[in-house]
């Protein structure tokens, strides 16, 4: 078992994925030690030389007594950074980790190659934290368990995955009085919210959409607020994502990290097709349709929004061999052909109110459709079209 030494405490620390890949460090919650991100690592080793550790007092390493900082714990960090022989690394940090991360950004920023701040918060309220702290130290880990895991996790993940919730409850019940409270002074008197802007490395924060804990309301908000051109990107599920939202936590690392280290180049590259591909669609589409479309993105449906702008708008829309007209009607009599009737009404409706064709036209389009793909197409298609033209008056 690989160890690091920092300020007199051993570290464990261990790695995943080829010593050749750049190097990306997952730093844990409060309450959780290196098996929290155990769902994520597969998904990220094919990319990266993956770092854990467990944060002081937590798992397999020590637990001294008394408060722990911020800076003690960002120490920690570079300790095990220096152990594993990465002189940079992108930071992830979850919860206390993300806090960590920002401190260590401040700190050694030319360490950093990039930031993710997964779920956490640059301020928290002391009082809480001193009433927890207080609470644990008289009573024992198991005074407070119960509640951070209904914090921890979303109601119907606790309901359709009670093995994993329970694995983190046993975890923390097992831990250290004297860990959890060290890390949780940590937090209580963290002050990291006037420094955010000098943090200069390029950030992203995730946010859960069902995190009680760090919502971006009044936690994240104000870290995108402060650090000059920070990204921001909403994850289904609650406080520890790699736990409830493995998939979608490291599709985001592996995308922002991808481009960070590939330089702004590959960026600029992909804005330069969406922002050809969204020309092209509101021309055919209208800035009206669009403009709905775009404002209902998620973190689910975003990449494939831009995918289809980049691609199916900007490569074969605007392709020079077809002029819009010609395209929007073999457009109708695909979709007409495949019964994709949402798509055929949206690009009637289209096609019409954009002058792209007449009615005489779309008329001649669908009785070309009733030789070559049915009479039963043709006839729904007929009804559908002039369903939209009734509509459009």
């Amino acid at each position: 078992m690989p160890f690091a030494t920092s300020h007199g405490a051993r570290l464990y620390w261990r790695q995943d994925g080829a010593a050749d890949k750049p190097a990306l460090v997952l730093l844990t919650s409060i309450g959780t030690d290196l098996s929290l991100y155990d769902p994520v690592v597969p998904l990220l080793t094919p990319d990266f030389r993956v770092l854990r550790m467990d944060t002081r007092g937590h798992g397999a390493s020590d637990a001294p007594s008394g408060d722990y900082s911020l800076d003690l714990l960002a120490d920690d960090v570079l300790a095990v950074m220096d152990a594993a022989g990465a002189e940079k690394a992108s930071i992830c940090g979850t919860s206390l980790g993300g806090m960590v991360a920002m401190t260590l950004a401040l700190k050694a920023p030319e360490r950093v190659e990039a930031l993710i701040l997964a779920c956490t918060s640059p301020a928290m309220d002391p009082s809480v934290w001193d009433q927890r702290l207080a609470l644990i130290r008289q009573e024992g880990m198991g005074a407070i368990v119960g509640a951070v895991m209904g914090r921890f996790f979303s109601d119907a993940f606790r309901a359709q995955h009670p093995e994993v919730v329970e694995t983190v409850s046993a975890g923390m019940l097992a831990q250290s009085v004297d860990g959890y409270s060290g890390c949780g002074a940590a937090i209580r008197d963290m002050a990291l919210l006037n420094p955010l802007p000098s943090i200069v490395v390029p950030t992203l924060v995730i946010t859960g959409s069902k995190d009680l804990a760090t919502p971006y309301e009044g936690h994240g908000d104000r870290i995108v607020a402060a650090v000059a051109g920070a990204r921001h990107v909403e994850i289904s599920g609650a406080h520890l994502p790699s736990l409830e939202a493995p998939t979608a936590l490291a599709g985001s690392v592996r995308d922002f990290v991808r481009e960070v280290l590939g330089g702004t180049a590959v960026r600029e590259a992909k804005e330069a097709l969406f922002e050809a591909g969204l020309k092209t669609r509101r021309k055919v589409l209208g800035d009206a349709w669009v403009d709905k479309s775009l404002a209902k993105r998620t973190a689910f449906t975003a990449d494939y929004q831009a995918m289809i702008t980049r691609y199916a708008w900007n490569e074969i829309w605007g392709r020079p061999g077809l002029d819009h007209r010609t395209r929007r009607l073999l457009v109708l009599a695909i979709c007409a052909s495949l019964a994709r009737w949402e798509e055929f009404r949206l690009h009637v409706r289209a096609g019409l109110e954009q002058g792209g064709f007449t009615q005489d036209e779309l008329k001649e389009v669908l009785m070309q459709t009733a030789i070559y793909a049915g009479v039963p197409a043709a006839n729904t298609a007929f009804t559908e079209a002039a369903e939209v033209i009734a509509e459009l008056g």
